[in-house]
């Protein structure tokens, strides 16, 4: 039989009472710094997710209420099919789609404008653990991305899994500068998308 539980004593709250503060960190994150210290660790930090056939409007209230800009889309079977973002969701993608299709915004779906599986890149872990911030800055930069996706395998049959994720305001908040990374059109069918083809 469990041991009952035993109310803790208690005591009035002290007039010129504070409230403790993290300890700032002794070595501030630099672009020397190893890349892994400005990663979102999925192992340590769960992912916020949606489903494709979500409304951008309940994805947009999960970014907002997950402090997160991108998200992880997921199938009924909880298997990635590609990630939307904060740009995704309040930029021309929507109006794009609405312009082909009619209908009003709460008609369109995370599925409609999500970047899907087959088209996102990614880096490996094994490349990301023997890499520096200025790296990872310059992958983004490179490409114009806000995020980076970081897989690992996870067996000899190729198969891959998320392991984390780069954020350009994430590693601008731990470098104390901000990282520009303007989101450019890297493939035919997102230069046709922007210039509305």
């Amino acid at each position: 039989m469990p041991q009952p539980y035993t109310p803790l004593a208690h005591t009035r709250l002290s007039p010129r009472a504070t409230y403790a503060r993290p300890t700032p960190p002794s070595n501030r994150v630099t672009m020397d710094s190893p890349a892994v210290e400005v990663m979102t660790d999925l192992q340590r930090v769960t992912a916020v997710t949606v489903t494709a056939g979500a409304s951008i409007e309940l994805a947009n209230q999960r970014m907002i209420a997950g402090g997160v800009r991108l998200l992880l889309v997921l199938n009924e079977d909880k298997n990635l099919t590609g990630l939307v973002t904060a740009s995704d969701i309040l930029g021309e993608k929507p109006l794009q789609y609405l312009r082909k299709r009619g209908g009003t915004f709460s008609d369109v779906l995370v599925y409609d404008i999500m970047i899907p599986q087959d088209q996102l890149d990614v880096l490996p872990l094994s490349d990301v653990l023997n890499a520096r911030v200025g790296d990872i800055v310059a992958t983004l930069t490179r490409f114009g991305r806000q995020h980076a996706l970081v897989v690992e395998q996870t067996g000899g049959d190729g198969m891959q899994k998320v392991r984390g994720i780069f954020s350009a305001t994430q590693i601008s908040r731990q470098l104390g500068t901000e990282v520009m990374t303007a989101e450019i059109a890297t493939t035919f069918a997102a230069l046709e998308a922007v210039l509305g083809s």
